[in-house]
């Protein structure tokens, strides 16, 4: 199967199944998006869902989390991956929210990226949920899914080289949703430590498949 064959057939899959599809994270604003996705870095959407409420029950936005301590928002996600870090950067990046964006997540992924804790695929994150923009984040997922599927050559050997690639492949259109396309089924069905092909709708074209 050609590259664009296989593309092709992955995407009318997935929009045939998913035509509506967006993150599992929950959130109130778009500030509080970013909060949520700096706090899933190496860490599950589920634990984080569990860690967000009360913590946004008390810094819900820029101004409030900008006048809280370390310590104290560390108090509210010790239970994520790297808490110390992480509390530190969502303070850091509230007050520069506040201080030099007016309270107000900046739209631009320049912008993103300056704030403390915000990596591409977080900055692609706020661009394709946030802003409805054509971005495709690159967690381990959609990392992992791209190449067993084959939609990428083993020479896609870091998250930026994937993202070049299916930028490149899936129509802009599409993009935003086809990150959560490959990312749910990476999350629930080609899992890390066990693909589970049985269940795969992609086994026949699949080259990494144990079920052909």
């Amino acid at each position: 199967m050609k590259k664009s064959e296989l593309y092709k057939y992955v995407l009318d899959y997935f929009r045939g199944i998913h035509p509506e599809v967006t993150t599992e994270l929950e959130f109130g604003s778009v500030f509080q998006l970013l909060v949520a996705v700096v706090l899933s870095a190496q860490c599950t959407d589920k634990r984080v869902n569990q860690v967000t409420p009360e913590l946004f029950a008390h810094y819900p936005d820029a101004r409030s989390m900008a006048e809280a301590d370390e310590f104290e928002v560390y108090e509210y996600v010790k239970s994520v991956s790297y808490p110390n870090a992480k509390a530190r950067h969502l303070v850091e990046l509230a007050r520069m929210i506040q201080n030099e964006y007016g309270g107000e997540v900046p739209h631009d992924f320049d912008s993103l990226l300056r704030l403390p804790g915000v990596g591409r695929k977080t900055a692609n994150v706020m661009l394709a949920v946030a802003f409805g923009e054509a971005a495709m984040p690159v967690d381990t997922h959609v990392f992992r899914v791209s190449h067993r599927l084959g939609l990428v050559p083993r020479t896609a050997d870091t998250p930026l080289k994937v993202e070049q690639q299916l930028v490149k492949h899936i129509p802009a259109d599409d993009l935003a949703k086809a990150h959560h396309w490959l990312l749910l089924h990476g999350r629930y069905i080609c899992t890390s430590r066990k693909a589970h092909c049985e269940k795969c709708e992609f086994k026949a074209v699949c080259p990494s498949s144990t079920c052909k």
